[in-house]
């Protein structure tokens, strides 16, 4: 199991929220390389299921080889979107006990400079989980205007200085277009003003170009009403998030569930009249010192957990 935990973030606290019956059927949404779906398959008995997704090709092959290690493990190279139709392709809608889900980037997307994900490192503007279709970063940024380059780095990276950001980019692709991650990340780096400490200035811009071009927050907001939909009574459905935004996608979803119905205010209803369907588990969890001092993309980690109670 070692091998898994720096590529795991919240490994143990995830797994030991998650699983609640040994015999259960599970899905762990983003498999990775499988740091929580082994330990997830430890803590199941013999008659238990885990199905596990994820749209990243490496990541599927890597699925393939521990399903013929063991019977327990259902594949689908699909997005976690999906989640509510692969289920049902299981016959497991209402009678799933828990999904995990563990959003962003893998070690290894971030550690392949041919993925495109890292502002360090030299390698084509990729940038797609899944790399059998849709459009590359590159293309995305050689061929969108400024006014929508700006948008997508404020709106999905938070950057305050998006305007002034785009403006280089769109006058530096006229003279030579981007090809390389490190030489998008200079240009970010020359035009932007104000550097976090301890933070590349491109790590807001390079985040928002990721999210956009795989869709992430819509996937999120999909794939949280498919879990809904999904998971059985008691059952739980366990969501790291590493940035704000997915992270508010996560606990507004939350909050609805555990409230319920809306009325108009000032009416007289009870709690259990606004039919919740869901109620939270424990507050919410970050990365230990331990944790921190041997894997640093754990500190932005936030471990949330809630279980269907209708």
């Amino acid at each position: 199991m070692d091998e898994f935990l720096h590529q795991s973030v919240l490994l143990q606290e995830a797994v030991d929220a998650l699983v609640t019956d040994k015999d259960g059927f599970y899905i762990d949404g983003t498999f990775g390389r499988g740091g929580h779906s082994r330990l997830i398959l430890d803590r199941l008995s013999e008659h238990g299921k885990l199905l596990v997704v994820d749209k990243d090709i490496e990541a599927i092959e890597a699925a393939g080889s521990l399903q013929e290690q063991d019977e327990r493990v259902i594949v689908a190279h699909r997005s976690f979107a999906d989640i509510a139709e692969i289920t049902g392709m299981h016959g497991a809608i209402g009678q799933v006990a828990g999904v995990l889900l563990d959003l962003g980037v893998s070690s290894p997307q971030l550690d392949a400079a041919e993925r495109g994900f890292s502002f360090s490192r030299s390698g084509p503007l990729d940038m797609r989980m899944d790399t059998s279709k849709g459009m590359t970063a590159g293309e995305w940024v050689n061929e969108t205007g400024e006014v929508e380059l700006a948008r997508v780095f404020f709106e999905y990276g938070e950057e305050r200085f998006s305007r002034r950001i785009a403006r280089a980019i769109v006058k530096e692709r006229a003279v030579s277009p981007f090809t390389d991650t490190l030489q998008l990340a200079e240009i970010v780096k020359l035009a932007h003003p104000a550097w976090e400490k301890h933070k590349h200035p491109a790590t807001r811009v390079f985040q928002a170009i990721r999210i956009f071009i795989n869709d992430e927050l819509k996937d999120l907001e999909k794939a949280l009403g498919g879990i809904a939909e999904v998971l059985g009574i008691g059952g739980r459905m366990v969501v790291i998030s590493f940035h704000s935004l997915e992270d508010r996608l996560v606990k507004q979803f939350i909050t609805k569930q555990v409230k319920g119905d809306d009325f108009p205010p000032g009416l007289p209803v009870t709690q259990s009249q606004l039919n919740p369907t869901m109620k939270r588990v424990g507050k919410p969890v970050k990365a230990g010192e331990e944790e921190l001092a041997g894997n640093l993309r754990a500190r932005s980690a936030v471990l949330r957990v809630a279980e269907k109670i209708a």
